[in-house]
């Protein structure tokens, strides 16, 4: 089992895992069975050029985009069975964590695994797989409704299995942690890719930036904590799946990007909107 910790922003990171040798004959359980017909029928849905199972899904890709990257991350993580447990443990299946080393120290790796595999992150998984629970049989009734699916309910069907997953996930990795069975790895096709990643980041940010410059100059004058930034934009996720060869983890990076990239826009938002108000109530004072 590989696991990847992606540098998303200078504060935030996604964690991604590729399993290795997966024996499907011997592992695949009922959940599976399910997961993977549920997979085939969306995309069967989404392959439809009109109808309301295109516009189902076209409206469910919008959804699953806002679902928290960290949650997609832990998913990937498979939950700690017994068989699992005694392979790691006797040596039989290595457990790599891969990151971009002059991105992130590897002191910061061990901590952000931590916070990954904690007790909070578990509980916070479990509340939100029994909410969806509880809620399962309120939305029940729009079955009775003809020829429309009753897609609230295979909605929180979905978001319980989901938080499921996730905390799944997260106990493996506090397994892991708390048996020093990981091996922290620098990667240097990460690295690489990082460097080409980020010099993109730059170019693109001269070509835009003398629009901006105006605009920021009265920021630049006052003093001011070290900001978050991004350290990847929309057209990495492709350029380092690309590098390590595994295309699927080109729209977890994307949808990983695209949340930090909102929520420091909302950040920077709200401090704007801060400053304007101090700005404008000390003109008040002053008349």
């Amino acid at each position: 089992m590989r696991l990847f910790l992606l540098p998303i922003s200078t504060r935030q990171s996604l964690i991604y895992c590729q399993r290795l040798n997966q024996q499907l004959s011997t592992e695949t359980t009922y959940v599976d069975k399910i997961t993977s017909k549920a997979s085939t029928t969306w995309l069967n849905w989404e392959r439809k050029e009109t109808g309301w199972q295109k516009r189902v899904t076209s409206y469910g890709n919008k959804l699953f985009q806002r679902l928290p990257y960290q949650e997609w991350g832990l998913k990937s993580i498979p939950p700690l069975s017994a068989r699992r447990q005694s392979d790691e443990i006797e040596g039989k299946e290595e457990v790599l964590v891969e990151f971009p080393e002059r991105i992130i120290e590897p002191r910061k790796v061990q901590d952000v695994l931590k916070v990954y595999g904690s007790k909070e992150k578990q509980s916070f998984h479990s509340k939100r797989m029994w909410g969806s629970i509880i809620g399962m049989p309120i939305s029940a009734p729009v079955a009775l409704i003809p020829v429309i699916p009753n897609l609230p309910f295979f909605y929180l069907c979905f978001r319980a299995w989901s938080h499921w997953r996730a905390r799944g996930g997260s106990k493996h990795l506090q397994f892991l942690m708390n048996k020093d069975l990981v091996k922290i790895t620098p990667s240097n096709l990460l690295h690489i890719a990082y460097t080409e990643a980020m010099m993109d980041m730059k170019m693109q940010e001269l070509n835009v930036g003398v629009v901006n410059v105006g605009s920021n100059a009265r920021q630049d004058h006052s003093p001011r904590e070290v900001e978050e930034e991004l350290l990847l934009s929309h057209g990495s996720g492709q350029l380092i799946a690309d590098y390590v060869g595994i295309p699927e983890l080109a729209g977890e990076i994307q949808r990983a990007v695209w949340q930090v990239e909102r929520s420091l826009k909302a950040q920077r938002d709200l401090r704007e909107e801060k400053i304007d108000l101090e700005s404008a109530n000390k003109t008040n004072r002053g008349q």
